[in-house]
């Protein structure tokens, strides 16, 4: 150590650098101190950012959720808008018949649900309430619950759902949220099919050195496995609410259209929304059919989500895009909690998308070759 940088003692002793206490006092501590200190510091960084985008993200709640559904739709509609390029059609009208071909199909099923299920839903409630009730009968004569206890337990259950009285000016500011979010997506949805590619390469030509080619094989890939996710979860979706639209009927329980549509809508949530219909299905069925005709829909029903869950997702998915049970109950659960049904939807095709990402750089810089050493230079006057 210089004594220009060193201090003195008034014995003209030399001491250390100013700082070096606190270097000396870290290196003292043991390895695993060190390593949870900075894992822990690393983890209020990363939640810190996490909950600043979610506060964010509730406050401009309509356009998130507009730009959450653009880019779904995107991904979901890019095959048919490569069918149409290939048919050289101009970027603009390709973007359009996807659109108009979008919002005639689900136009044209949402009406033809409607015709069939419209005035079967009032008995569908009052069958799920008589269902509830043989339910809450159970649980009384079974276990040692009184009815006071069940109610409460119920009470603090929609409490804690935030289910209250409803304010009509609430609920029309909701509704016009909706639809300026609908109309939104739908525009920003043209202009992503028609210049996203444009818009991308536009964020490539930014990048330089090995930074471009990482950031276009991360973005690819993370494009894929939204795609492959969007187009794989309609069609579990679907499969599941055919399955288990056959077992009830062929088990006799009413109302299996309604019933079907239902697990079709809940088969978007992964795990919960499958879950709470089977739930639907199998109160209906006690409702109108007695326990019997409960347990047997209740054995179709966990027999169709096994056959999906081990033999059709991972034909379907593929390995890129599943997650293990437990990310996906952790992602819907936050996402549940942060921005409600909305977040629930979104928050399992989010993770997917950010861990592919995630995988695909870490690939990326352990197949790159380590920098080779530069030699020390020589000092001034002698020769290299």
């Amino acid at each position: 150590m210089d004594e220009d940088d060193a201090g003195r003692t008034p014995g003209g002793t030399v001491i250390g650098r100013a700082g070096s206490a606190p270097r000396q006092a870290w290196a003292g501590l043991p390895w695993l101190v060190r390593s949870a200190v900075v894992w822990s510091a690393c983890l209020v960084v990363i939640v810190a950012g996490l909950y600043l985008l979610g506060r964010i993200a509730m406050l401009l709640a309509p356009l998130a959720i507009a730009l959450a559904a653009t880019i779904f739709l995107a991904a979901l509609l890019d095959p048919v808008l490569l069918l149409l390029r290939r048919l050289r059609l101009p970027a603009s009208l390709a973007a359009l018949l996807s659109i108009l071909l979008l919002v005639g199909l689900l136009v044209g099923v949402g009406v033809l649900v409607w015709d069939l299920t419209a005035s079967q839903f009032t008995e569908l409630r009052q069958e799920l309430s008589q269902g509830l009730s043989r339910t809450r009968d159970f649980v009384t004569s079974t276990l040692p619950i009184t009815d006071q206890q069940l109610d409460w337990m119920i009470e603090q259950a929609r409490q804690g759902f935030g289910q209250g009285s409803l304010d009509p000016v609430a609920g029309a500011r909701t509704a016009a949220e909706v639809a300026g979010s609908a109309l939104l997506a739908l525009v920003l949805l043209f202009f992503l099919l028609k210049d996203g590619r444009t818009m991308w390469n536009w964020v490539l030509t930014r990048t330089t050195g090995p930074n471009r080619q990482v950031t276009a094989e991360a973005g690819r890939m993370g494009w894929r496995t939204l795609g492959a996710y969007s187009r794989g979860t309609m069609m579990i979706a679907a499969i599941d609410a055919i399955g288990i639209g056959l077992a009830l009927v062929l088990l006799g329980v009413p109302l299996a259209l309604p019933l079907a549509l239902i697990t079709f809508i809940g088969g978007f949530i992964p795990i919960i929304g499958a879950t709470v219909a089977g739930a639907v299905a199998v109160l209906v069925a006690l409702a109108a059919n007695g326990p019997t005709t409960a347990l047997l829909t209740l054995a179709a029903v966990i027999a169709v989500q096994q056959i999906e869950g081990n033999l059709l997702e991972p034909l379907i998915m593929k390995r890129q895009v599943r997650l293990h049970p437990a990310v996906i109950l952790v992602a819907v659960t936050a996402g549940t909690l942060i921005a409600g049904i909305a977040g629930a939807f979104v928050s399992v095709p989010i993770t997917a998308v950010v861990w592919r990402v995630i995988d695909t750089v870490q690939q990326h810089r352990r197949a790159a070759p380590p920098p080779t050493p530069t030699p020390p230079s020589a000092p001034a006057g002698q020769p290299v």
